[in-house]
């Protein structure tokens, strides 16, 4: 595991865009395409707007297949999923080609959907290892990571898959890979900043032993891939080291 940190958003989000580029230079370089999972929220926008622009040039975009990491129960057109500000940020500013971007049709039933997102990403690999080039996670400030929420029965999952969730704190349901999947990934990268995020991230990283039924990002440990994290100052200002 690889902590990196930040004195400023901007910094954070320059390296992080490099380190983006960088593996999907590799897997381009490899087998002429990246597999490139995107997380949901507000915190990647600026990134996703940085890839679309400054960094356009940097790519053949062409080449890269979008995910999208976990979804929330809502019609494709409403403002809260996530896929829809991923389109807006990177997709469409790209002119990513419609066969190469897989959204969670929403129009299903949430279970129905997961099984579905489940079906396109096996047939899109072939019956190759469902082996992602990258991950993004996002963390929320209650240790929760894609879909993944303290208390839910997805933490559970033995299954490299994706699968619907009732939140109940949320009263709602989400579709989100299983820890399963994002650990069968060849690099996760978690994009935590601001203070709110602080008591759950020391939680996450520092606590022995794990908890990851409160504090479910302790769940994400690639069995053969990496994992860095990338957080501002603000984030990362409880840990001890």
């Amino acid at each position: 595991m690889n902590l990196l940190i930040y004195k400023t958003k901007s910094e954070l989000l320059e390296d992080l865009a490099d380190y983006v580029i960088a593996i999907a230079e590799k897997a381009i370089a490899e087998k002429d395409c990246f597999n490139f999972v995107l997380t949901g929220g507000n915190s990647p926008k600026d990134l996703y707007e940085m890839l679309s622009t400054t960094y356009r040039e940097k790519l053949d975009w062409s080449k890269v297949f979008f995910f999208i990491g976990d979804e929330r129960n809502v019609p494709p057109g409403h403002e809260s999923y996530n896929g829809l500000m991923a389109k807006k940020s990177i997709l469409a500013p790209l002119n990513v080609a419609a066969d190469h971007i897989f959204f969670v049709d929403t129009t299903l039933a949430p279970e129905k959907a997961a099984i579905e997102y489940a079906k396109a990403i096996t047939t899109h690999f072939k019956g190759a290892d469902l082996a992602f080039d990258l991950i993004l996670l996002g963390m929320g400030d209650d240790g929760h990571t894609a879909s993944l929420f303290p208390g839910t029965d997805i933490l559970d999952s033995k299954e490299v898959t994706v699968e619907s969730v009732f939140v109940e704190k949320l009263a709602t349901y989400r579709i989100s890979f299983t820890a399963p999947l994002i650990n069968k990934a060849k690099n996760v990268a978690f994009l935590v900043f601001g203070e709110a995020k602080a008591d759950a991230l020391k939680h996450v990283i520092e606590d022995d032993p794990k908890t990851p039924e409160l504090y479910p990002s302790q769940l994400i440990d690639p069995i053969d891939g990496s994992l860095t994290w990338f957080l501002d100052s603000d984030a990362a200002k409880l840990l001890d080291n």
